[in-house]
């Protein structure tokens, strides 16, 4: 694994992360404090907003997670494929984001691309 999917997955794991206190610790190894994250539901901006994000997904996905089943980096930047799982590992979902990574490694922006359901 290089640095750029290592640090890939510490910011994956944030979405799995139980509680405020490990996101907040994932994104600390893992995410510049005024990255900014988007898809296609919000946009937020630096941990306390992303960190806010993952516990609503949480509220209405329990356990929900995410598991990377594709991941290429070069120059800065990388593309992951993914699949979302529910508490009790179902995929309910995939999708693909988009990392941007500052010259220390950490993330600077994440998107994500999947579709939305109509009314959502």
């Amino acid at each position: 694994m290089n640095a750029a999917n290592e640090v890939w997955e510490t910011y994956a794991s944030a979405w799995k992360a139980e509680g405020a206190e490990a996101k907040r610790a994932a994104l600390t190894r893992s995410v510049e404090g005024g990255a900014v994250y988007r898809d296609p539901l919000a946009e937020c901006e630096g941990h306390e907003a992303l960190i806010a994000y993952m516990l609503d997904f949480h509220q209405q996905v329990p356990g929900g997670h995410f598991e990377t089943t594709y991941f290429l980096a070069h120059h800065g930047r990388s593309v992951a494929k993914w699949n979302m799982r529910d508490g009790q590992g179902r995929k309910i979902g995939d999708g693909v984001s988009f990392g941007e990574y500052a010259a220390s490694g950490q993330l600077v922006a994440m998107t994500g691309f999947f579709d939305v359901a109509a009314g959502s």
